[in-house]
């Protein structure tokens, strides 16, 4: 009888150690009606804001959605495919953040939206003299030929979780 609870505080510390912790605590979301677009965060840094929506289809229960925030934006930041880096700790990815948006339509079932951020290596390059500088004519000939500095880069991906309900 002793080993039982060993046993399940070894299963739930695995469990809890599979995912990492996000950088952001985020508390509950309200649960979202069907066919009705909801904003689940901003990122400024990249311009964009996710969108998500429950369709009400098996196939398909949410459909999720970066969009661009304005025209005008200039990013600091890339958004990038998950489908593509396919980010993960292990390749330098950090759990930024975890949205989990409860159905009002299907309380069974809820999309999660995990978002990643990989950071760049703030270690700056130092010249011979041991100084980190910028040169603005090197700067302008790695724009003319396309050489465009290295910026942070964001990642999201969504997956419905949960029991369908009947329809």
């Amino acid at each position: 009888m002793r080993l039982l609870p060993l046993l399940l505080v070894a299963f739930i510390a695995q469990v809890a150690a599979a995912e990492p912790k996000p950088e952001i605590a985020r508390g509950p979301v309200q649960p979202q009606a069907q066919n009705v677009v909801h904003t689940l965060r901003q990122i400024p840094e990249a311009c964009a804001r996710l969108e998500g929506m429950f369709t009400g289809q098996a196939n398909d229960p949410y459909a999720f959605t970066v969009v661009r925030t304005s025209p005008q934006c200039q990013p600091r930041a890339r958004f990038v495919d998950a489908a593509k880096v396919k980010p993960a700790t292990a390749n330098g990815w950090l759990l930024n953040d975890l949205i989990r948006v409860p159905s009002a339509a299907c309380p069974s079932q809820q999309a999660v939206v995990r978002v990643w951020r990989k950071p760049l290596d703030k270690t700056p390059k130092l010249d011979a003299q041991g100084k980190a500088r910028i040169y603005l004519q090197e700067s302008k000939q790695q724009q003319a030929t396309g050489q465009v500095a290295p910026v942070p880069m964001f990642a999201a991906e969504a997956a419905v979780e949960g029991r369908a309900c009947g329809g």
